[in-house]
């Protein structure tokens, strides 16, 4: 088949796909409210939507670009059970990246419902260690089937610098890894700069596109962190990718890009990464549109572009590259040119 035939065939999947699992999510949470049929007919949609979906995400697996270079990581981008399109990126990256072995350690998960490494359990069978700060997160998912299914380790923490290790030792998730997911809304950077424990080949980490792509900064770090308590928009969490390409940098890995709606950036092991390189043409990072802003009443405002830097510019960050404070008010062009470009 023609190239050009070959990329507009996945297209038109990748759309379909998309369209499939909108309608199945509005299927699910129409039976949830639907209490009149009963919690076994609820139960039964609920099964039937996820196996509709893990069969929609394979299908969309299978049509992956792997033999070819392709831009940037947004082309590989699908949603099953991620945020945005990690399940795609993550895909691709296992089909080219030498893992050391099939486990992940994902924390920031709430009830892994949404969440980055999911799919990875489900479609490829690999065994994790999820963390959350909640309990009854962490309650609800050790009652789903999908617990007893797969080898999923579920605990209940709040992850700070000072316990990260201890937790990940604790359930005998350290030493080589396939996987470290990070997403906890606040000390992003910090946490991943303390671990020590185990030596992934991939870590995928949230970064704070609000705080622009030309400084190395992230919130000072605080074990009590919490994002609306910061400040409350919830805007004013985690780090920049620029503090997290340097940290890579200093603990042995390359940035090969981020998703397109610039929130998980992805990094793989320095050793391990030429194969993943042959493959892109650029490893960029995308500046992102999101407006997910609350007012002091804790109501959704939709502030965008730079009316998301405005609300906050107040605030104090660390210069991870001198570990001096910096008013945000005070750093001259946060953004670069590409990135203002893509925002506007």
């Amino acid at each position: 088949m023609p190239y050009q035939q070959k990329t507009g065939l996945i297209s038109k999947l990748r759309t379909a796909f998309r369209r499939k699992t909108s309608l199945l999510r509005r299927v699910e949470a129409q039976a949830a409210q639907a209490a009149g049929l009963g919690l076994s007919t609820h139960l039964h949609l609920m099964d039937f939507s996820e196996r509709s979906l893990l069969l929609a995400g394979r299908t969309a697996a299978w049509q992956l670009p792997r033999n070819r270079k392709i831009k940037n990581l947004s082309e590989v981008e699908f949603k099953v059970f991620s945020q945005w399109g990690e399940d795609g990126i993550i895909e691709w990256l296992v089909s080219h990246v030498a893992v050391p072995n099939t486990r992940f350690v994902e924390f920031g998960v709430e009830t892994f419902r949404e969440a980055n490494c999911r799919f990875l359990l489900m479609n490829r069978n690999w065994k994790g260690l999820v963390l959350d700060g909640d309990e009854t997160n962490m309650a609800a998912l050790r009652n789903e089937r999908l617990h007893w299914m797969y080898d999923l380790t579920a605990r209940a923490a709040f992850v700070t610098t000072e316990n990260i290790d201890e937790l990940i030792t604790r359930e005998e998730f350290g030493g080589p890894l396939g996987i470290l997911s990070i997403d906890i809304d606040g000390n992003d950077y910090w946490v991943w700069k303390a671990i020590k424990s185990v030596n992934p080949a991939i870590v995928i980490c949230e970064y704070n596109p609000i705080l622009g792509d030309t400084h190395a900064i992230s919130v000072p770090y605080d074990p009590n962190f919490r994002r609306f308590n910061a400040h409350f928009s919830g805007l004013f969490f985690g780090c920049s990718i620029e503090a997290l390409r340097q940290l890579a940098k200093q603990r042995g890995y390359t940035f090969v890009g981020s998703n397109s709606n610039g929130i998980n950036a992805f990094f793989v092991r320095n050793d391990l990464a030429e194969p993943v390189l042959a493959k892109l043409d650029d490893t960029r990072a995308f500046a992102s549109r999101h407006r997910d802003s609350r007012n002091a009443d804790g109501q959704m405002s939709y502030a965008g572009g730079l009316a998301r830097f405005e609300l906050i510019r107040h605030l104090d960050v660390v210069d991870v590259s001198n570990g001096q404070r910096v008013r945000l008010a005070e750093i001259k062009q946060p953004y670069s040119e590409q990135w203002l470009q893509e925002m506007n």
